[in-house]
Protein backbone atom coordinates (compact mmCIF):
# COMPACT_ATOMS: atom_id res chain seq x y z
CA UNK A 1 0.00 0.00 0.00
CA UNK A 2 3.14 2.53 0.67
CA UNK A 3 4.29 1.75 -2.17
CA UNK A 4 1.34 3.04 -4.49
CA UNK A 5 1.31 6.13 -2.33
CA UNK A 6 4.88 6.46 -2.95
CA UNK A 7 4.24 6.22 -6.49
CA UNK A 8 1.28 8.34 -6.52
CA UNK A 9 3.08 11.32 -4.73
CA UNK A 10 6.21 10.92 -6.79
CA UNK A 11 3.41 11.22 -9.79
CA UNK A 12 1.92 14.70 -8.51
CA UNK A 13 -1.57 15.42 -9.25
CA UNK A 14 -1.89 14.39 -12.06
CA UNK A 15 -1.59 11.35 -10.69
CA UNK A 16 -5.33 10.86 -9.10
CA UNK A 17 -7.23 11.67 -12.30
CA UNK A 18 -5.40 8.99 -13.78
CA UNK A 19 -5.88 6.62 -11.25
CA UNK A 20 -9.31 7.48 -11.39
CA UNK A 21 -9.09 6.30 -14.93
CA UNK A 22 -7.71 2.73 -13.86
CA UNK A 23 -10.63 2.78 -12.05
CA UNK A 24 -13.06 3.22 -14.57
CA UNK A 25 -11.39 0.78 -17.06
CA UNK A 26 -11.28 -1.98 -14.64
CA UNK A 27 -15.01 -1.52 -13.07
CA UNK A 28 -16.27 -1.20 -16.54
CA UNK A 29 -14.44 -4.36 -17.97
CA UNK A 30 -15.49 -6.56 -14.60
CA UNK A 31 -19.21 -5.53 -15.55
CA UNK A 32 -18.70 -6.14 -19.09
CA UNK A 33 -17.22 -9.49 -18.27
CA UNK A 34 -20.37 -10.49 -16.15
CA UNK A 35 -22.55 -9.77 -19.16
CA UNK A 36 -21.10 -11.64 -21.71
CA UNK A 37 -20.27 -14.26 -19.77
CA UNK A 38 -23.92 -14.91 -18.67
CA UNK A 39 -25.08 -14.16 -22.16
CA UNK A 40 -22.83 -16.57 -24.32
CA UNK A 41 -23.05 -19.29 -21.56
CA UNK A 42 -26.90 -19.21 -21.86
CA UNK A 43 -27.84 -17.75 -25.43
CA UNK A 44 -27.22 -21.09 -27.25
CA UNK A 45 -29.20 -23.32 -25.26
CA UNK A 46 -32.21 -20.67 -25.47
CA UNK A 47 -31.88 -20.12 -29.37
CA UNK A 48 -32.48 -23.74 -30.07
CA UNK A 49 -35.52 -24.30 -27.52
CA UNK A 50 -36.90 -20.90 -29.19
CA UNK A 51 -36.55 -22.51 -32.31
CA UNK A 52 -37.32 -26.12 -31.91
CA UNK A 53 -40.73 -25.30 -30.24
CA UNK A 54 -41.18 -22.46 -33.10
CA UNK A 55 -42.43 -25.22 -35.04
CA UNK A 56 -44.88 -27.18 -33.07
CA UNK A 57 -46.42 -24.60 -31.26
CA UNK A 58 -45.83 -19.95 -31.33
CA UNK A 59 -47.26 -20.01 -28.03
CA UNK A 60 -44.52 -22.69 -26.28
CA UNK A 61 -42.05 -21.00 -27.87
CA UNK A 62 -43.07 -17.32 -26.70
CA UNK A 63 -43.23 -18.89 -23.27
CA UNK A 64 -39.52 -19.92 -23.72
CA UNK A 65 -38.40 -16.73 -24.80
CA UNK A 66 -40.28 -15.07 -22.03
CA UNK A 67 -38.67 -17.29 -19.70
CA UNK A 68 -35.28 -15.71 -21.05
CA UNK A 69 -36.17 -12.07 -20.99
CA UNK A 70 -33.31 -11.45 -18.57
CA UNK A 71 -31.03 -12.48 -21.72
CA UNK A 72 -31.08 -10.01 -24.88
CA UNK A 73 -32.11 -12.64 -27.26
CA UNK A 74 -34.55 -13.88 -25.16
CA UNK A 75 -35.96 -10.12 -25.21
CA UNK A 76 -35.05 -10.48 -28.99
CA UNK A 77 -36.62 -13.47 -30.11
CA UNK A 78 -40.11 -12.57 -27.82
CA UNK A 79 -40.70 -9.34 -29.93
CA UNK A 80 -42.23 -10.86 -32.65
CA UNK A 81 -43.56 -14.03 -30.64
CA UNK A 82 -46.07 -12.01 -28.89
CA UNK A 83 -47.55 -10.35 -32.00
CA UNK A 84 -51.05 -12.09 -32.86
CA UNK A 85 -51.10 -12.98 -36.38
CA UNK A 86 -48.34 -11.02 -37.60
CA UNK A 87 -47.40 -10.32 -40.77
CA UNK A 88 -44.30 -11.45 -42.35
CA UNK A 89 -43.17 -7.23 -42.99
CA UNK A 90 -44.65 -6.46 -38.78
CA UNK A 91 -42.86 -9.93 -37.62
CA UNK A 92 -39.62 -8.73 -39.06
CA UNK A 93 -40.30 -5.26 -38.17
CA UNK A 94 -40.53 -6.27 -34.57
CA UNK A 95 -37.12 -8.70 -34.97
CA UNK A 96 -35.30 -5.68 -36.30
CA UNK A 97 -36.49 -3.12 -33.04
CA UNK A 98 -35.46 -5.61 -30.85
CA UNK A 99 -32.26 -6.24 -32.23
CA UNK A 100 -31.27 -2.44 -32.28
CA UNK A 101 -32.82 -1.79 -28.82
CA UNK A 102 -30.41 -4.93 -27.40
CA UNK A 103 -27.41 -3.71 -29.12
CA UNK A 104 -27.53 -0.50 -27.81
CA UNK A 105 -27.27 -1.84 -24.28
CA UNK A 106 -24.38 -4.04 -26.11
CA UNK A 107 -22.58 -0.78 -26.50
CA UNK A 108 -22.58 0.19 -22.37
CA UNK A 109 -19.34 1.35 -21.68
CA UNK A 110 -17.88 2.20 -25.11
CA UNK A 111 -17.67 5.49 -24.45
CA UNK A 112 -16.14 5.21 -21.11
CA UNK A 113 -13.42 3.70 -22.66
CA UNK A 114 -13.03 5.46 -25.73
CA UNK A 115 -12.79 8.81 -23.45
CA UNK A 116 -10.07 6.99 -21.35
CA UNK A 117 -8.00 5.85 -23.99
CA UNK A 118 -7.94 10.06 -25.45
CA UNK A 119 -7.40 11.15 -22.06
CA UNK A 120 -5.01 9.10 -19.78
CA UNK A 121 -2.10 9.52 -22.77
CA UNK A 122 -3.14 13.63 -22.56
CA UNK A 123 -3.29 13.61 -18.58
CA UNK A 124 0.33 11.61 -18.26
CA UNK A 125 1.97 14.18 -20.87
CA UNK A 126 0.48 16.88 -18.71
CA UNK A 127 1.72 15.83 -15.28
CA UNK A 128 5.23 14.91 -17.50
CA UNK A 129 5.06 18.97 -18.03
CA UNK A 130 4.07 20.07 -15.26
CA UNK A 131 6.86 18.12 -13.67
CA UNK A 132 9.18 19.29 -15.78
CA UNK A 133 8.53 23.24 -15.05
CA UNK A 134 8.82 22.83 -11.83
CA UNK A 135 12.01 20.97 -12.21
CA UNK A 136 13.57 23.32 -14.18
CA UNK A 137 12.23 26.32 -11.92
CA UNK A 138 14.30 24.98 -9.27
CA UNK A 139 17.91 25.23 -10.87
CA UNK A 140 19.67 28.08 -10.14
CA UNK A 141 21.93 28.17 -13.23
CA UNK A 142 22.99 31.61 -13.39
CA UNK A 143 24.63 30.39 -9.66
CA UNK A 144 26.43 27.99 -10.96
CA UNK A 145 24.86 24.69 -9.90
CA UNK A 146 26.16 22.05 -7.28
CA UNK A 147 26.02 18.59 -8.83
CA UNK A 148 23.65 17.73 -5.69
CA UNK A 149 21.52 20.13 -7.79
CA UNK A 150 22.65 18.49 -10.79
CA UNK A 151 21.09 14.61 -9.43
CA UNK A 152 18.03 16.47 -7.61
CA UNK A 153 17.50 17.63 -11.22
CA UNK A 154 17.57 14.80 -12.88
CA UNK A 155 15.65 12.60 -10.52
CA UNK A 156 13.32 15.14 -10.60
CA UNK A 157 12.75 14.38 -14.44
CA UNK A 158 12.19 10.81 -14.02
CA UNK A 159 9.83 11.49 -11.43
CA UNK A 160 7.93 13.26 -14.04
CA UNK A 161 7.95 11.21 -16.66
CA UNK A 162 6.02 8.78 -14.00
CA UNK A 163 2.95 10.19 -15.22
CA UNK A 164 3.62 9.85 -19.11
CA UNK A 165 4.19 6.18 -18.36
CA UNK A 166 1.07 5.64 -16.15
CA UNK A 167 -1.05 7.39 -19.01
CA UNK A 168 -0.03 5.14 -21.61
CA UNK A 169 -0.35 2.14 -19.49
CA UNK A 170 -3.90 3.10 -18.44
CA UNK A 171 -4.76 3.82 -22.42
CA UNK A 172 -3.67 0.56 -23.42
CA UNK A 173 -5.36 -1.39 -20.87
CA UNK A 174 -8.58 0.59 -22.07
CA UNK A 175 -7.72 -0.01 -24.87
CA UNK A 176 -7.34 -3.72 -25.00
CA UNK A 177 -10.91 -4.10 -23.30
CA UNK A 178 -12.38 -1.78 -26.10
CA UNK A 179 -11.08 -3.80 -28.82
CA UNK A 180 -12.63 -7.10 -27.23
CA UNK A 181 -15.84 -5.68 -26.20
CA UNK A 182 -16.39 -4.58 -30.41
CA UNK A 183 -15.24 -7.78 -31.18
CA UNK A 184 -18.09 -9.46 -28.92
CA UNK A 185 -20.61 -6.82 -30.14
CA UNK A 186 -20.04 -7.84 -34.00
CA UNK A 187 -20.10 -11.87 -33.33
CA UNK A 188 -23.11 -10.71 -31.15
CA UNK A 189 -24.86 -8.93 -34.33
CA UNK A 190 -24.37 -11.60 -36.28
CA UNK A 191 -25.49 -14.45 -34.10
CA UNK A 192 -28.72 -12.00 -33.72
CA UNK A 193 -28.68 -12.32 -37.61
CA UNK A 194 -29.02 -15.55 -38.06
CA UNK A 195 -31.07 -17.00 -35.04
CA UNK A 196 -33.70 -14.03 -36.63
CA UNK A 197 -33.63 -15.03 -39.91
CA UNK A 198 -34.61 -18.63 -38.99
CA UNK A 199 -36.93 -17.81 -37.14
CA UNK A 200 -38.84 -16.32 -39.96
CA UNK A 201 -38.16 -18.72 -41.94
CA UNK A 202 -39.76 -20.99 -39.52
CA UNK A 203 -42.66 -18.51 -39.17
CA UNK A 204 -43.60 -18.32 -43.06
CA UNK A 205 -43.20 -21.96 -43.84
CA UNK A 206 -44.92 -23.10 -40.38
CA UNK A 207 -47.73 -20.99 -39.77
CA UNK A 208 -48.16 -17.90 -42.32
CA UNK A 209 -48.16 -19.92 -45.56
CA UNK A 210 -50.32 -22.76 -44.52
CA UNK A 211 -52.82 -20.22 -43.51
CA UNK A 212 -52.38 -17.67 -46.50
CA UNK A 213 -53.36 -21.15 -48.52
CA UNK A 214 -56.25 -21.94 -46.52
CA UNK A 215 -58.20 -18.87 -46.85
CA UNK A 216 -57.32 -18.05 -50.13
CA UNK A 217 -58.74 -20.93 -52.21
CA UNK A 218 -60.05 -20.10 -55.18
CA UNK A 219 -63.38 -19.10 -55.93
CA UNK A 220 -65.90 -22.10 -57.63
CA UNK A 221 -66.04 -22.06 -61.23
CA UNK A 222 -69.44 -20.26 -62.29
CA UNK A 223 -72.04 -21.83 -64.10
CA UNK A 224 -71.67 -22.69 -67.84
CA UNK A 225 -73.92 -20.38 -69.65
CA UNK A 226 -76.33 -21.82 -72.23
CA UNK A 227 -76.65 -19.84 -75.15
CA UNK A 228 -80.00 -18.96 -76.33
CA UNK A 229 -81.09 -20.02 -79.94
CA UNK A 230 -83.09 -17.19 -81.74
Amino acid sequence: MSTVLDFLVKGGPVMVPIMGCSVLTIATAFERSLFWTRLLKREGQVVDDVLDAARRDLSEAAAIALQAQDLPIGRFLLAPLRLKHPSPDTFRLAMETAGDREFVKMRQGDKILETIVAVAPLLGLLGTVTGLIATFASLNIGGGGTGEQASAAAAGIGEALITTAAGMVVAIMALLVFRVMVSLQAQQIDYFSDAGNELELIYRQYWYEPAMLKTDRPPHPPNPVTAEHY
